[in-house]
């Protein structure tokens, strides 16, 4: 979907989030008490979609473009296996060591696709219950963030502040970590070697390796797998963190 404004955009931006309708972690499977909750990891579309309504309410002055990532991570005959090796939209491709590891797949592909076909984009933020780990790294309260500038993530962090949507960087390594995910048949695996290396960030770089080679400009990871629901309820988490990091009239 896209937001065209009532005048000349000041900006142009992609919102990209994770919709897993429901996750037993496909040939992977989740434990039965790992399983259960699964339904919120749709969360990251939830929360982009909203953002994305409400801006268009409020007036935004940017032209914004919603990318919204939905599958199944189930079992059936079409299921994608261990060891499989995927070509995925940005033309690389990816080994399967995990098949509870498709959020970032999905993410791969609505990357690639906003950085590819939308012309003059300044801004792609990807929205995600991503990783456990988040919750070790930034706690259950705040997102864990990657940006690829210093300027985008203090912004983030304000954004977040003012929002109540709070976040917190992730550790920004993409030259320390990507070799995580070396693979001997492939460009990539889709899942870490050691799962104690920053796992949280290693995903992001994930993500973000299937941008467009050419795309110059911001982006925004946000890994909402903490603060996204409360006493089993989604919280509506990413709305109002994308008003602010948007400075939307009359929020």
């Amino acid at each position: 979907m896209t937001y065209d404004p009532p005048g000349e955009p000041t900006d142009t931006v992609a919102l990209v989030g994770k919709g897993i309708v429901y996750d037993t972690g496909g040939l992977s499977l989740k434990p039965k008490d790992g399983m259960c909750g699964m339904k919120g990891d749709m969360g990251g579309a939830a929360g982009t979609f909203g953002g994305f309504f409400a801006a268009a309410q409020l007036g935004a002055t940017q032209k914004i473009h919603l990318i919204l990532c939905l599958a199944e991570n189930a079992i059936g005959p079409g299921a994608f296996r261990n060891d499989d090796i995927l070509t995925i939209y940005s033309g690389k491709t990816v080994e399967v060591n995990n098949c509870d590891a498709e959020g970032r797949l999905v993410l791969a592909d609505g990357v690639a696709h906003a950085t590819k076909h939308f012309d003059g984009l300044n801004l792609v933020v990807d929205m995600a219950t991503l990783t456990g780990a988040q919750l070790v790294a930034t706690g259950k309260k705040h997102a864990g963030i990657l940006a690829n500038t210093a300027d985008l993530e203090r912004k983030a962090v304000d954004a977040g502040i003012r929002s109540g949507d709070l976040c917190f960087p992730l550790l920004y390594a993409p030259e320390l970590l990507k070799s995580e995910f070396k693979s001997k048949v492939a460009d990539m695996k889709n899942s870490v070697k050691d799962r104690s290396n920053a796992q949280s960030s290693c995903a992001g770089h994930f993500i973000e390796d299937h941008l467009a080679a050419d795309y110059k400009g911001g982006w925004l990871h946000v890994d909402m797998a903490g603060p996204s629901d409360k006493e089993e309820r989604g919280t509506g988490y990413g709305v109002g963190l994308i008003l602010s990091l948007l400075d939307i009239r009359g929020f």
